[in-house]
């Protein structure tokens, strides 16, 4: 962004489209977790964790996003903490996504000892760990990490506050940016990530494999598997879209840093579009990828959108339902 130029009405209008659609959709992701007995395993618990920081993402760092880009003047270190609470969601996110990756792994790895290893208190306990980290990274800028040493000897000035043109460029190191954020936070958590992803179909489709040779078995290990494969693409699939989601934006941060002149005003839009419209991409994957979400969705839009009654002897019978198929997946498990 440049501080002689307001936004094109285009961008503010997308920008509005996808705060809206990022709130809507993870509040029924949420929702449906909530309601939905079987969605609250420990993997949900980082759906969840995700869902939130989108919901932050639209409800919040949107309108700030919308807000800063007209060029508003305001004092040094609230244009900082704007830029830095992006910065945490943003981390908050990539965590999710890993301790997702390496949930499903310990799934497919240790079957049999999975749930006496992962408890629901550990994965409350990795969800807390997730923020805490995502709050320390994306806060260092505020400890001295950032521009306004560069700001005062550019406008001859020594204000420990001084009124700027708050962008985000403005505020925010590029090398803190480069080095430290992408090099250290973003670039070895997704290459980790598709480590494990690639592990995790390696071991399952070695285990169906295996399956399918032995016939004759008391028990069904492929159906627990193959299950597993379904989700584990899914879940592939949500970490796909965050890296080309938000790739650009940190290739730009790098050209900025090393060739300042290689970018143009309609990609740095283009990239900070992609970036946030993340956040409205999962629910819409989760809908059409997963059917206990799309499920609950369509639960929640009948009984509290549309105003439908429920058949209460009908959601009985889906409760004994999910407690059988609960019991079933306890006995495969064994």
């Amino acid at each position: 962004m440049t501080d002689k130029h307001s936004p094109p009405a285009p961008y503010i209008g997308m920008e509005v489209v996808i705060a809206l659609a990022s709130v809507l959709g993870n509040v029924m992701v949420v929702w449906a977790v909530k309601i939905n007995r079987s969605l609250r395993d420990t993997t949900f618990y980082f759906v969840v964790s995700l869902a939130l920081a989108d919901i932050a993402v639209g409800a919040f760092v949107i309108p700030l996003a919308i807000t800063i880009s007209t060029g508003l003047k305001t004092h040094f270190y609230s244009c900082l903490m704007v830029a830095c609470i992006m910065l945490v969601l943003t981390q908050s996110s990539i965590l999710a996504l890993l301790a997702i990756a390496i949930d499903r792994y310990l799934r497919v790895k240790i079957p049999l000892s999975y749930k006496r290893v992962v408890t629901p208190k550990r994965a409350g306990t990795a969800v807390f760990a997730c923020w805490l980290v995502a709050l320390i990274v994306g806060l260092t800028p505020m400890f001295g990490w950032n521009n306004l040493e560069k700001l005062n000897q550019t406008n001859n000035s020594q204000g420990p506050n001084p009124t700027v043109t708050c962008t985000f460029e403005n505020v925010i190191s590029m090398e803190y940016m480069v080095y430290f954020n992408f090099f250290g936070w973003v670039l070895p958590p997704l290459v980790l990530m598709l480590v494990i992803y690639l592990e995790i179909f390696y071991m399952i489709h070695k285990q169906l494999n295996k399956r399918l040779s032995k016939a004759g078995s008391q028990a069904d290990p492929s159906r627990y598997y193959g299950k597993e494969l379904k989700l584990a693409k899914s879940l592939a699939l949500v970490l796909f879209l965050f890296a080309i989601s938000w790739l650009p934006l940190h290739i730009l941060n790098c050209i900025t840093l090393f060739c300042p002149s290689g970018k143009t005003e309609i990609l740095i839009y283009v990239a900070i579009l992609l970036s946030h419209g993340n956040s409205a991409v999962n629910p819409v994957v989760y809908a059409f990828r997963i059917k206990k979400f799309r499920t609950a969705f369509v639960k929640i839009w009948e009984q509290y959108v549309c105003c439908k009654k429920v058949n209460h002897l009908a959601s009985r019978a889906t409760r004994r339902r999910e407690c059988l198929e609960k019991k079933m997946r306890r006995n495969n498990d064994i």
